[in-house]
């Protein structure tokens, strides 16, 4: 039976070691990629990439680009997270189709108010804020949004680093959907940051402008998976209601 969001939540760990006798239906992973895929993500660009590894050569060359680490030898299945705000363009223009679809498909000045500011938001202001050349626009588009920002409430993230630290939120936010879906079914991830991402991408075609954003190991935990109990600090030292 499958779990409710809070029994996934608390299911959910950080396994280091799954059992090698145990192996993973293909469909159900694809499945929660497909929970992955429904993630929030900002101004709905989708910048990111999930790519879904079985083929147990690659597996081996994955674990030696993530540093031999256990999460990674045991591994059964693993997924690599991939942000992609080199696709900023076709993304946009890619929900550009999408609103004139569901608008039906007119003259402009035929648009409403609504249906115009929407389009206007990835034809306009989706290329400022995503348009760059070596970060001195973004240096530029600082300032500008800094003086506005003196007069009203304004978006101040709008350099190079600060749109690349957006699109790699956004695939955290899938991950974790992902990671919870499969929780969920009671299989067992391992988001792992030790890798050598060059070799990443190497191994799997990735394109050099693409950034890893993850590498997850997937399999059944193993008794010796979980290395000891669940710690955080007390809640309420995070908790601030106001």
């Amino acid at each position: 039976m499958e779990k409710t969001v809070t029994e996934a939540i608390h299911y959910r760990r950080s396994v280091r070691v799954f059992e090698a006798d145990e192996s993973l239906d293909s469909e159900k992973v694809r499945t929660c990629l497909e929970n992955a895929h429904l993630a929030p993500t900002s101004s709905n660009l989708q910048l990111w990439e999930f790519y879904h590894v079985e083929d147990t050569g690659l597996l081996k060359q994955l674990s030696t680009a993530c540093l031999d680490q256990n999460a990674a030898k045991t591994a059964k299945q693993m997924v690599v997270v991939v942000v992609r705000k080199d696709l900023w363009k076709k993304r946009a223009q890619a929900n550009i189709g999408f609103l004139e679809a569901q608008y039906g498909h007119k003259e402009e000045a035929d648009f409403s108010k609504r249906e115009k500011f929407a389009l206007n938001y990835y034809r306009k202001l989706i290329p400022t804020l995503y348009s760059d050349f070596l970060g001195i626009l973004g240096r530029i588009k600082q300032v500008v949004f800094g003086i506005m920002g003196l007069f009203k409430p304004m978006y101040r993230q709008v350099t190079r680093s600060d749109m690349r630290i957006v699109a790699h939120k956004s695939a955290g936010l899938a991950a974790q959907n992902f990671m919870l879906s499969m929780a969920a079914i009671g299989y067992d991830t391992c988001p792992m940051e030790g890798s050598d991402t060059k070799r990443v991408k190497r191994i799997l075609g990735i394109p050099a402008k693409a950034e890893i954003n993850m590498v997850i190991g997937c399999g059944i935990r193993s008794e010796q998976g979980i290395y000891g109990p669940r710690f955080r600090v007390p809640f309420n030292e995070v908790y601030k209601h106001l």
